[in-house]
């Protein structure tokens, strides 16, 4: 009987497959009896396991070969396996996995190094970005965001989001993203402090894979906006009192008051007088804008005896109209780093103020002294002194203890901060301390260049 071709190699073996198709056929041929067919149909089934444990052994080693190369795939720094000979199906895909490698290796790095960028870009931002996933657990945040949330640092990826945010309103914001599937974006007071612009966004326009959030502080923003609101408010009633009054007197002269000799110099004389204090708030309005707005000019030395005396002849005609008295103890002369006319303003206004807001007969006294670093003026008066709870706004612009008062002696109510701001550009520093019923002290500290040892009183 003639022999069947043998089956089609596979997996390297095709030498044991064709014996043992061999060995099977010639058995048949030889027409064995049953006992001895049996005993060959044992033998050949011994010969066919052998074969496949070696088929199995082999195919299991490739396989082991095939897994850690698609390991590797994920290990930048792996050692590149020794390609293997192509002889069957499974050495080919052995092949392309090899030759895929290097590509797939690319790509993986390539999204590690972006993955990594991107943390950093995030990390470093100011603005506060939390990530979560669509059951509002954190997958990212950054370390702004922690600090807003005074959340402990590093926060582990999966906490829930209410561990860390209490807000209510910014949990609902990402509900609704999450819903709808849109971005979102609301201005939010949060109870960890200050006023936010909070953005909310599905990840890659897909809700489904988590939603980003981004946080922008605009409490400084929102205090600018208020102060300009206020300055604009108060700048309008400060020019609008005087010009009533001006309007006022100016319609009655017309109507007939120019022919009232008993009246109509009281009334010009009231004119002038709003007039100038107008003069006044402008001329404040300007000084303090270029205070605050233009180039500082450079500081250059000056001594403090000349500026503190200059100050002192010019407050003194009005010392003497109010019966106030003022005194200079005596010091050594220092030379500090100023700007000469904005220092003499600085000791005009302060020496004003105390002058204007002292009890009658009562004193002013200029005290200079010198620490280690600093020059130090403290300009102390006997009035009514300054309650405490007003102590903190003192130097606002347009910010009067006793309005009433202030707008009767003149007052534009910008001196204050016109000392601020100048004392400031100076390199300086202001400070008041006041009690009720005991008078004030408003302390000037400025660097020194030199110390000229000349005890003269002022």
């Amino acid at each position: 009987m003639r022999a069947f071709a043998s089956p089609r190699p596979i997996l390297n073996r095709a030498g044991w497959v064709a014996v043992v198709s061999a060995i099977t056929f010639r058995l048949c041929d030889w027409n064995l009896s049953t006992g001895r067919l049996l005993a060959a149909a044992v033998a050949v089934g011994a010969a066919a396991a052998i074969v496949d444990l070696f088929l199995f052994r082999s195919i299991a080693r490739r396989a082991r070969a095939m897994r850690r190369q698609v390991e590797n795939l994920l290990r930048p720094a792996a050692d590149e396996l020794a390609p293997s000979p192509v002889t069957d199906e499974v050495s080919a895909l052995a092949a392309s996995l090899e030759t895929a490698t290097p590509q797939v290796r690319r790509v993986v790095e390539s999204l590690q190094h972006e993955r990594s960028r991107l943390e950093a870009i995030l990390g470093t931002m100011i603005e506060g970005v939390v990530a979560v996933d669509p059951l509002l657990r954190i997958t990212f945040l950054n370390r702004a965001f922690a600090e807003l949330m005074a959340a402990a640092t590093p926060v582990p990826s999966g906490t829930p989001l209410v561990h860390v945010v209490r807000d209510h309103a910014f949990l609902d914001m990402f509900a609704q993203v999450f819903a709808t599937g849109q971005p979102l974006r609301e201005r939010l007071a949060l109870t960890s402090g200050g006023s936010f612009e909070v953005q909310v966004a599905p990840l890659s326009g897909d809700p489904n894979r988590g939603a980003l959030a981004m946080l922008h502080d605009i409490t400084e923003l929102e205090r600018l906006d208020r102060v300009r609101k206020d300055f604009v408010a108060n700048v309008s009633h400060e020019l609008r009192t005087p010009l009533a009054a001006v309007c006022g007197y100016a319609e009655t002269l017309l109507e007939g008051g120019l022919e009232d000799p008993a009246n109509n110099r009281r009334f010009l004389e009231i004119i002038l007088g709003k007039a100038r204090q107008l003069n006044n708030i402008v001329s404040d309005l300007l000084a303090l804008s270029s205070l605050e707005g233009g180039k500082s000019p450079i500081p250059q030395p000056v001594s403090l005896r000349e500026s503190i005396e200059s100050a002192l002849r010019t407050v003194e005609p009005v010392a003497r109209t109010r019966g106030v008295r003022l005194a200079c103890a005596s010091f050594e002369d220092l030379t500090v780093l100023a700007h000469e006319l904005r220092l003499e303003q600085v000791f005009v206004n302060l020496l004003d103020n105390a002058v204007k807001f002292n009890r009658p007969q009562g004193e002013v006294r200029v005290v200079v002294t010198r620490d280690p670093v600093r020059a130090v003026v403290r300009v102390e008066d006997t009035g009514l002194g300054i309650p405490s709870r007003e102590l903190p706004r003192i130097f606002e612009r347009f910010y009067r203890v006793d309005k009433a008062r202030s707008r009767a002696t003149g007052g534009t109510g910008l001196g204050l901060a016109i000392v601020k701001h100048a004392i400031e550009q100076m390199g300086g520093s202001v400070a008041v301390e006041s009690t009720l019923g005991h008078g004030s002290v408003f302390t000037v500290c400025l660097p020194p260049v030199e110390n000229n040892i000349s005890a003269n009183k002022c």
